[in-house]
């Protein structure tokens, strides 16, 4: 446990030591939340969305695009760029195990998201009176749950990617369709039901639904809890299987 926290410190101090990096990950999410509740006519009711408006359904979207650029962006990036450097080969004949540092970087990830969550919330609350969410262990539930996905999904890229840069271009492909069905280009509630059924089994529609139901008061329904854990089953069984520590 002193390696892995130790592990994880280092990795966190090398993660903002990148700019570009730290900007994507940290600021662009709640920048551009900021931005979306600028716009007037979502900070207005609306009878289309049962009287909710439209920064409330993109609050939830914009904390799974955060876990997103994590997941896919910096985990398999970082982990095909150590593995082509030879850094998981040469740890191996140390004390320190290359599983000591997947579970930093994941441990790390985690962490970040959470700090980008309450950042997000925060400004929700205080810029955008957005409710806070009414049943918070089954947001926070729904929360872990889709960054458990995520994170599987973001490992299995690293497994498959032949390098750092192909671990980047894998994770941008999939990038945009996962923010689509997370209904970054138009809330869920607005979609066609071929779409919104089509959602409900992605990692990021189950979960952007499930953080909704909770921030409403509701406990997420069964359906979408059993995507996002299955996803987090068959992507981490599958990232096993194939990882490469060189």
């Amino acid at each position: 446990m002193s390696a892995l926290y130790r592990l994880t410190a280092s990795e966190t101090k090398l993660f903002f030591r990148e700019p570009v990096g730290v900007f994507f990950t940290l600021v662009m999410p709640p920048l551009l939340f900021v931005i979306l509740g600028l716009i007037p006519s979502f900070r207005e009711n609306s009878p289309d969305l049962g009287g909710l408006r439209v920064i409330d359904l993109y609050t939830p979207v914009i904390i799974a695009m955060a876990i997103t650029m994590f997941a896919l962006s910096g985990l398999p990036q970082q982990f095909a760029t150590y593995r082509e450097k030879g850094i998981l080969r040469r740890m191996r004949v140390t004390p320190v195990k290359p599983v000591v540092m997947l579970g930093a970087q994941l441990l790390m990830c985690l962490a970040l998201s959470v700090v980008v969550l309450l950042v997000i919330m925060a400004i929700a609350r205080a810029a955008f009176d957005v409710s806070l969410p009414r049943q918070l262990p089954a947001f926070l539930m729904a929360f872990l749950l889709c960054s458990l996905a995520m994170f599987a999904i973001g490992l299995l890229v690293a497994s498959l990617a032949p390098s750092g840069k192909g671990a980047g271009a894998i994770g941008t492909f999939l990038f945009f369709p996962f923010l689509f069905t997370a209904g970054m280009w138009g809330p869920r509630e607005t979609m066609p039901e071929v779409m919104r059924r089509i959602s409900d089994f992605s990692p990021l529609g189950a979960g952007v639904q499930s953080l909704g139901d909770a921030a409403a008061g509701h406990w997420p329904q069964l359906l979408h809890l059993a995507v996002m854990l299955g996803w987090t089953i068959v992507a981490g069984g599958l990232a096993a299987r194939y990882f490469r520590w060189e």
